[in-house]
């Protein structure tokens, strides 16, 4: 399956709101990723319309997580930047060219559909399984526990941290 590149940089901004007690200004999360602010906008604003962030207004603005990290699986950020669409669509090609099957041939799915659709359930199945607590825990696991403290802190304005 294929997803843009929104949803990396999605997923990445919702583990780095779990190290935060504060909003987290969009332009800090760029500048922290190194990434386009005015695309990574993009994905912060598809996270807020599926309600996985909010945005807080004002002098210490930005964003934070709409509820708690164990609650919040891959597959929701996926579908919030990459839509709840179907990644395989049936376009019954085997009704075209000149061997066409006639339509009342072709009321089940073919072995290609059907093949298509069991793998992205699958996938979808084990995005929903990890949540972005457990990438938040697998941080700390690959990268050691101050790594999500050494975040916060910079976030926070502490760009020696």
């Amino acid at each position: 399956m294929k997803m843009s590149g929104g949803v990396e940089w999605a997923l990445h901004c919702c583990v780095v709101l779990t190290a935060s007690s504060a909003p987290v200004p969009a332009a800090r999360l760029a500048e922290l990723h190194d990434v386009s602010g005015s695309y990574l906008a993009k994905q912060l604003q598809s996270l807020a319309r599926a309600g996985l962030i909010h945005s807080v207004q004002g002098k210490s603005g930005g964003y934070v997580l709409t509820r708690a990290p164990e609650s919040i699986t891959l597959l929701d950020v996926v579908r919030a930047v990459d839509g709840p669409g179907p990644a395989f669509v049936c376009t019954e090609i085997r009704q075209r060219g000149p061997l066409a099957a006639p339509a009342s041939a072709c009321t089940g799915a073919c072995p290609v559909a059907r093949a298509m659709w069991a793998a992205e359930d699958a996938w979808r199945q084990a995005l929903a399984s990890v949540t972005i607590a457990d990438l938040a825990r697998d941080v700390d696991v690959d990268s050691g526990p101050e790594a999500l403290v050494s975040v916060s802190a910079w976030l926070t304005g502490d760009r020696d941290a």
